[in-house]
């Protein structure tokens, strides 16, 4: 597992659509698997999780991204986490995908940076 948070700078639902398209376009053959919105009187949370063929190790790799702001600030936390792509069955060995894919969300991420 590799995770990454970063603060950004930006409208809150653009920044999500272009991340998203970014991470999907970025790959052959990264998918949207799933994604969640929520939003109340003061903040927003959105949740997208992706999955991947990952070449070097031969499997497949998911990347979950949080996206989380307060209505009155233009701030967002993101948090990327990354999973799979082991091939061990009790320790972690082969964890290229893993990273490769979370460099993938990290420069999608990095346009916003605050």
């Amino acid at each position: 597992m590799a995770k990454l948070e970063m603060t950004l700078r930006g409208d809150f639902f653009d920044v999500v659509r272009r991340v998203t398209e970014e991470i999907v376009d970025g790959s052959l053959s990264a998918e949207l698997e799933d994604s969640s919105d929520f939003q109340t009187e003061y903040a927003r949370c959105s949740v997208r999780v992706f999955e991947r063929y990952s070449f070097a190790g031969g499997n497949r790799v998911s990347l979950t991204l949080t996206f989380f702001s307060i209505n009155s600030d233009d701030r967002i936390f993101a948090s990327a986490i990354t999973s799979g792509g082991s091939q061990a069955v009790f320790l972690k060995l082969n964890t290229w995908g893993e990273e490769t894919f979370l460099d993938k969300a990290e420069a999608a991420l990095s346009h916003y940076k605050a």
